[in-house]
């Protein structure tokens, strides 16, 4: 999968079998089951989550990062009701990040949501879903099967699908480190052309603490095979900047 293209790359689509690990890790009481925990995110802001039993703090779990348009992975653990009745809450405290200011701060946003647990769809306590819905509300969902499952009894269905906006502003981000790469290994090629010497002083520290087993075929920084071998590789890396902004430049959304 392009990099462009795989900003969903973190979603957990081998998650299965999770309320049984956790069972295995928590003793549950007769009346409850310990399920694993995750987090889907619907927005373009990245948020963090933690789930509180209302009537029993210590009853808690989440923590994790959700990217925008992404998923989490296995949390532990939460205990539910073996049998759905109405009343069962959950309290979500949620913290989201707005865009960074141009002073480079950071808005955070802290909310917290009680929310009541829909009824178990196939009439037992599964894995507990905390969503963040396109509006930036929260639901959760207990069941074992995923959001792009046929029979998923959530609201909202499928994996979260990045938005145009979301795609376009990776996508500058991307195509501006990759001409940054760009300029970068143009200048180091016209560095080394102009001043061989200067250039090679500067490069070698660094090479002999990273490649150490490479660079004892050098005699030191002033070794013409030294020089032709700085070249090789900031070519193949000029190289290799150029045909990435060559790639996003065709799957520009």
């Amino acid at each position: 999968m392009k990099r462009i293209n795989g900003l969903l790359c973190s979603l957990p689509f081998l998650l299965v079998g999770c309320s049984t690990w956790a069972d295995s890790m928590t003793t549950s009481s007769k009346d409850s089951v310990s399920v694993s925990i995750h987090g889907v995110n619907y927005t373009a802001d990245a948020f963090r989550y933690v789930v509180v039993d209302p009537k029993d703090p210590k009853n808690s779990g989440g923590g994790e990062f959700i990217e925008p348009f992404g998923a989490g992975g296995i949390m532990c653990c939460y205990s539910l009701p073996k049998q759905w009745r109405p009343g069962i809450q959950i309290q979500v405290r949620s913290t989201h990040w707005l865009p960074e200011k141009p002073n480079g701060e950071l808005p955070e946003v802290k909310e917290v949501f009680t929310v009541d647990v829909p009824r178990y769809a196939d009439g037992k306590a599964g894995e507990l879903w905390v969503i963040r819905t396109a509006e930036g509300k929260i639901d959760v969902v207990s069941s074992d099967l995923q959001p792009n499952h046929p029979k998923w009894p959530g609201k909202v269905k499928g994996w979260p699908v990045p938005s145009i906006e979301y795609r376009r502003e990776r996508w500058e981000l991307y195509r501006k480190i990759a001409e940054n790469d760009v300029a970068l290994y143009q200048g180091l090629l016209g560095e080394l052309n102009a001043s061989r010497q200067e250039r090679t002083q500067k490069a070698w520290p660094n090479d002999l603490r990273i490649h150490q087993e490479e660079m004892k075929k050098f005699s030191g920084p002033n070794d013409p095979a030294y020089a032709e071998f700085l070249k090789r590789r900031y070519m193949r890396m000029l190289a290799k900047a150029e045909a990435r902004v060559q790639e996003l430049m065709k799957g520009k959304p």
